[in-house]
């Protein structure tokens, strides 16, 4: 857990990502990344004194709903609030719109209602649960389908809600990820998405995976190249996002 913990540390020290008063929502899908983030969270909340607060929002996006109890027990034993709202996600992308590549609509819906409900709860910021490899998949993504270099942010503040989104797990590998998640039981959710696994980005996590294979330290030095690369604005000097 230190080695998680400092990796927090430096993503929040390198792009200020946490102020004390703030409020955080923390975005929690089930999955091993977000439980992860939450965990680690309420630990480095303790690290600072305790200089900010913490909730926890959940969606449900599959086509039955899930059974939360275990999340709702977990946030119960890290002293967390927990809200969760039931959606139509699925209905709409995959029995009314039967979008072939729901995943970018998908995200965009996520988001705007993750918003929402950072703002219903007091919230001035939102925590997302992306890591390194998620970086590094959507420069990818983006340069080669896209033709331009760009990738998520670790902090962007959108205008719309006025609610800033922070990804505190940029510096973490996935590897270490599920190396955690093993350690501290994390109570993960099955991916019931019919999509998941049949992606673009599912195509650039291997061909990331190929190349790494090659390089060892591929994943570093990109991440390291983003940023480095002030002049381009990969990610580091956009200060404001404007919702799609």
């Amino acid at each position: 857990m230190k080695t998680t913990l400092g990796r927090v540390r430096r993503a929040d020290q390198d792009f200020h990502l946490i102020d004390p008063g703030d409020s955080i929502a923390v975005g929690v899908s089930g999955g091993k990344d977000s439980l992860l983030m939450l965990y680690a969270l309420t630990m480095y909340r303790r690290i600072r004194r305790e200089d900010f607060t913490l909730r926890a929002i959940m969606l449900t996006a599959g086509p039955v709903p899930p059974d939360a109890s275990k999340i709702e027990a977990f946030c119960e034993t890290l002293n967390v609030p927990l809200m969760v709202r039931y959606t139509d996600l699925y209905q709409i992308l995959f029995e009314i719109r039967n979008d072939r590549s729901p995943c970018p609509l998908c995200a965009k819906m996520r988001r705007a209602m993750l918003c929402d409900m950072s703002r219903e709860m007091g919230c001035n910021k939102l925590a997302l649960g992306h890591h390194r490899e998620d970086v590094l998949e959507t420069l990818l993504m983006s340069l080669i389908f896209e033709g331009r270099f760009h990738t998520f942010h670790p902090k962007s503040y959108m205008s719309r809600s006025g609610i800033t989104v922070i990804r505190p797990m940029v510096y973490m590998p996935e590897k270490e990820i599920i190396h955690m998640q093993r350690q501290l039981g994390l109570p993960v959710l099955a991916n019931d998405c019919p999509a998941n696994g049949h992606t673009k980005r599912q195509e650039m996590k291997e061909l990331l995976l190929e190349l790494s294979h090659r390089y060892p330290h591929l994943q570093e030095t990109m991440l390291s190249a983003l940023k480095n690369a002030d002049q381009y604005s990969l990610w580091e000097k956009e200060p404001e996002t404007q919702e799609e």
